[in-house]
């Protein structure tokens, strides 16, 4: 039995030349037929899938008894990305179009079978859509704005912008950066790169953090469970990418506008293999248990690294050796797992992912480094 497609007053506006953009309206009931939420995730081979943030229970259930109440007035539209089969038929005569938006009836088709996928992505709305699929209010009229691309970088790119008033999670923002190819603002271009690297070195087979960088879609049932969460380190990264006196700073060219990412892998998997094998009583184990995986851990040695790194030639091919002797001069002032760090007044786990706690531990690592490194010459 073939499924008829659902047909709907709608208006064109013609903002893009290639993307059309339709604006029209679906019972509560419908939505939930039409359009699917692309979960954040990673395949089999660690590609990146869609873009959605997690469902939030209680934020669908506010909706839900909202929207079951005696008055509703549900001004709050849903942003749809239609497929390329939608039809879009002007109504005849010259009054279908005022300059700015042409009436007429679109046509989006359903599927025909319970096995086939639903044709639209929710952009924007999935809370609101999980709630409009269980309300008693099944007739309840919906507005939509929906443009046409089954291209997954668009549709992350409007994800990105139409939520930056309301913001996202900044871990689910900062994995999904660099599968955007479009031109992005420049808070969150400036986290692009970094947020690449981290990519890098969770998949890299050898980076010392492989598969320990906790990100947005990371399963809760992965083992071994992660330790690091991604937001620490694309911050340390960040800092040092967009600070001049930061050690990544220059493998860049302002000029050309590029990067020699190939350089900076090196010395990322050569300085941060040298802190694992440092500390491998602190490496690996979660942040209450080790402050060096904490993020106040992750971002004083990231700030470290740029003093330290200086001090090491990467293209020699003992550049390992080099990082771990320079290591070595601060190794016995570090207290990860236990003791107390006697010149901050702290014990090892009073230390905080806070920017005081950062800040001090970070001076003390860079004077302790400096300090040793001139009585050693």
């Amino acid at each position: 039995m073939t499924v008829e497609p659902i047909k709907r007053r709608a208006l064109w506006l013609k903002q893009h030349p290639q993307i059309p953009l339709y604006v029209f309206t679906l019972a509560a009931e419908e939505v939930d037929q039409v359009a699917d939420v692309a979960r954040i995730s990673r395949d089999e081979a660690n590609k990146l899938m869609g873009y959605q943030r997690p469902e939030k229970k209680q934020h669908v259930q506010q909706i839900l008894d909202y929207l079951d109440g005696k008055e509703v007035l549900f001004p709050n539209g849903l942003i749809l990305a239609l497929p390329s089969t939608v039809r879009f038929k002007a109504s005849p005569g010259p009054g279908s179009s005022d300059g700015l938006a042409v009436s007429g009836t679109l046509e989006i088709p359903l599927p025909q079978g319970p096995g086939e996928p639903r044709p639209a992505w929710i952009v924007d709305g999935q809370q609101r859509s999980l709630a409009l699929a269980r309300t008693k209010k099944h007739r309840l009229p919906i507005i939509v704005a929906g443009f046409v691309t089954e291209d997954l970088p668009t549709q992350r790119e409007q994800f990105l912008r139409v939520n930056t008033v309301s913001p996202l999670p900044t871990n689910l923002v900062s994995e999904l950066l660099p599968e955007v190819a479009a031109a992005l603002p420049p808070k969150l271009s400036a986290k692009k790169m970094p947020s690449a690297l981290v990519d890098m070195l969770n998949t890299d087979p050898e980076s010392p953090f492989r598969g320990l960088i906790r990100r947005a879609s990371t399963p809760p049932s992965q083992k071994p469970a992660p330790v690091i969460t991604d937001n620490s380190l694309t911050t340390a990264l960040e800092e040092s990418l967009n600070n001049s006196s930061g050690i990544l700073f220059i493998h860049r060219n302002l000029v050309t506008n590029t990067t020699d990412t190939t350089a900076i892998r090196t010395l990322l998997i050569t300085y941060w293999s040298a802190v694992c094998e440092a500390f491998p009583e602190a490496w690996g184990l979660p942040a209450t248990k080790s402050r060096l995986m904490h993020g106040v851990g992750i971002r004083s040695m990231g700030r470290l690294m740029d003093r330290l790194m200086s001090n090491v030639d990467l293209n020699a091919k003992d550049a390992g050796a080099q990082t771990r002797r320079e290591l070595s001069l601060i190794k016995d002032k570090c207290h990860w797992t236990h003791g107390r760090w006697q010149e901050l007044n702290l014990g090892w786990n009073e230390l905080e992912n806070t920017p005081r706690h950062i800040s001090t531990l970070s001076n003390y690592l860079m004077r302790a480094y400096t300090h040793a490194r001139s009585d050693a010459s």
